[in-house]
């Protein structure tokens, strides 16, 4: 991977749903709701100083939302931080850099 291009758009792994799990509670938090699903369903990566993940996240039966997540690098000894989102996505939208 090049150091700031986002990655291709990769089917979701049990690392990638860690990730968004870290972070539900922020966007709960923000959008002042539960969300009765939160699966990961794709990804991009970008590096940086740190990793910026792009996920794609069901939120209900026909409901998406992308998220951004920042990890830091592990000497920063940070926790995975929800830096942005957008709501309203459909099952079929590209996943892109925002």
């Amino acid at each position: 991977m090049m150091c700031g291009a986002p990655s291709a758009t990769q089917p979701a792994t049990a690392e990638t749903q860690a990730i968004a799990d870290k972070v539900k509670s922020q966007l709960e938090e923000k959008e002042n709701k539960k969300f009765p699903v939160f699966k990961a369903l794709e990804f991009k990566s970008q590096l940086v100083a740190g990793k910026n993940y792009f996920i794609k996240v069901q939120v209900d039966e026909d409901d998406f939302t992308h998220i951004r997540v920042f990890e830091s690098l592990p000497h920063e000894s940070k926790p995975v931080a929800l830096t942005s989102y957008q709501t309203n996505k459909g099952r079929h939208d590209e996943l892109a850099d925002f």
